[in-house]
């Protein structure tokens, strides 16, 4: 994640972050205590398109819930499930992924992997039975099932931009 700070005189502080996912926020942060988030659309960075803003106390309360003071989210390895060996996991693919742009068909993500693509989640709509004609694209949410060796891997190799 890349974070630049600035000072605004008179104002207090602005934090810009920009997420892995080119996620773009901007906190600022008021000499009275006033904190406000303005969430960006990830396709032009210039466009706001939510705010919010908090008291101090609210702020730290949400500052508590985002570092795991409140629930510590369990990591892949510890999660069991009533499906033996079977994992189902909700995906963001990376932009720069290796695939991005190509269909499903086309990386043969079940027979290369064992892992069944079972909805994608996109920007601007929804394909809950994807075929293997659907295209994977930055920022779609993929709902997978398979192992979790083979989970893994299929995030590793294919849906991160580390692979």
């Amino acid at each position: 994640m890349n974070i630049r700070e600035s000072e605004l005189p008179g104002i207090g502080y602005k934090f810009e972050l920009i997420t892995k996912n080119n996620d773009k926020l901007v906190i600022v942060i008021h000499d009275d205590g006033r904190r406000e988030i303005y969430h960006f659309d990830s396709d032009d960075h210039d466009e706001v398109i939510s705010s919010v803003t908090f008291n101090d106390a609210e702020a730290r309360q949400i500052a508590g819930i985002l570092g795991g003071m409140a629930y510590k989210p369990k990591a892949l390895e510890t999660v069991d499930f009533a499906f033996d060996d079977l994992i189902i996991e909700w995906y963001q693919v990376e932009p720069g992924a290796p695939a991005v742009n190509k269909t499903i068909g086309e990386i043969d993500i079940r027979n290369n992997y064992g892992v069944s693509v079972i909805a994608i989640k996109k920007k601007h709509g929804k394909s809950n039975n994807p075929g293997p004609e659907t295209i994977i694209e930055a920022g779609d949410m993929l709902v997978i099932s398979g192992e979790r060796n083979q989970l893994k891997e299929l995030v590793k190799n294919l849906l991160s931009n580390k692979g």
